[in-house]
């Protein structure tokens, strides 16, 4: 096992020297690769950490969510149909949401407006996102001035702001009183754009859906589990299409990598050659040719890696998030919680330094096994 240990270092030391002597050619072949790992390591790292930022805050929302429907569209819920969806067997809590959204022509941004039962701002004031203190310029004792559909100005005073750690759900929040709410959307007392209903059961969750429907035909559910579903959806989609604008990059790899199978120079055949002649035997040369592969390879993927890491959870993907966040003028500002997704990076590892490491020894092993004279001489 010793002579085995010392006859390996002695290998990797003398394949580092030759990187050495070609460290052009290795610089640049291991620029590109660490290039193309950073890239897709960036991707796979930003989507698994929006992931599991999504299940974390729709852990604790409602099980059940109920929006009313006329003709097809979205109409308001009524008291007393939060009445009656109360009485079901199976719900534990229910309340009416009062929301909707706002369009800031000024700065071109969508703001959404939300009346909270409980905890609501006071009469004339507001609880509003950091997004929107960002993008109005507000601070705590300011007026926002939002005009309403009907044309009526309606002022308010800013009596807090949301911190940047609630960011992620509250950047385009404007929370307001019931009363000043109902007023900005003319609309009358004790209606509700939709409800949450919390179930006490989570293995009854699809069947009071189906009461629901029976009870309220004209009604659409929408549960806790399609939103999770909807987003994963979201988030493949934009993960494929950014890995769709890195296939050019994929394809660059491919590239250098049938270079590297197709064929050694002539120096690097004489070598192997030389390397026969002095009595290296065919196992030998493989082995020096696997740690050159394995050493670019694993240090291009290992830098790669880390830097897509640095990149996301401290620069905040600032590269590539645009594309998968979207585009919107109030932009989110949170910080992703550092995780790993161990299954993506390890085949993200088979599909780059596996190739790449066998690619090397295709050339290596026709030359090792052709005469030492002939190689040298440049016969074959």
């Amino acid at each position: 096992m010793r002579n085995w240990i010392s006859r390996q270092a002695l290998l990797a030391d003398y394949t580092l020297s030759a990187l050495a002597r070609r460290r052009g050619r290795n610089l640049a072949l291991f620029t590109v690769y660490a290039g193309i790992v950073f890239v897709l390591a960036s991707t796979m790292l930003f989507t698994h950490a929006l992931r599991r930022e999504a299940h974390a805050l729709l852990a604790h929302s409602p099980e059940v969510l109920v929006q009313n429907l006329k003709a097809g569209r979205h109409a308001y819920l009524t008291q007393g149909d939060l009445d009656r969806l109360g009485r079901l067997r199976g719900v534990s809590r229910i309340e009416g949401r009062r929301w909707g959204y706002f369009f800031d022509p000024v700065f071109g941004a969508t703001y959404t407006l939300m009346a909270p039962a409980s905890e609501s701002p006071g009469r004339g004031d507001l609880h509003v996102g950091d997004g929107v203190a960002r993008v109005r310029g507000l601070s705590t004792g300011d007026t926002l001035a939002l005009r309403s559909a009907a044309g009526e100005l309606h002022v308010f005073t800013v009596k807090k702001v949301f911190s940047s750690e609630s960011s992620l759900v509250a950047a385009d929040l404007v929370l307001m009183h019931p009363a000043d709410w109902e007023a900005f959307f003319q609309l009358p007392g004790g209606v509700f754009t939709d409800a949450a209903l919390s179930v006490v059961n989570p293995l009854e969750v699809r069947s009071v859906a189906r009461k629901i429907g029976e009870r309220l035909p004209e009604t659409r559910v929408i549960l806790r589990e399609e939103i999770l579903r909807t987003y994963e959806a979201l988030f493949d989609w934009r993960e494929g299409l950014l890995l769709a604008l890195a296939s050019l990059a994929v394809a660059a790899f491919a590239i250098l990598a049938w270079n590297q199978a197709s064929g050694l120079s002539a120096d690097e055949r004489r070598e192997i050659g030389i390397l026969k002649a002095i009595g290296w035997d065919t196992r030998d040369v493989l082995t020096m040719k696997l740690w050159e592969g394995g050493l670019i390879s694993g240090a291009a993927f290992s830098l790669g890696t880390l830097g897509a890491f640095v990149h996301v959870f401290h620069f905040e993907a600032a590269l590539i998030v645009p594309v998968l966040k979207g585009w919107s003028v109030l932009y989110p500002r949170f910080v992703l919680t550092p995780s790993v997704d161990a299954v993506s990076l390890l085949t993200l590892g088979l599909l780059t330094v596996f190739p790449f490491t066998l690619a090397t020894l295709v050339p290596a092993w026709r030359a090792a096994i052709t005469d030492p004279d002939e190689v040298m001489r440049g016969t074959t």
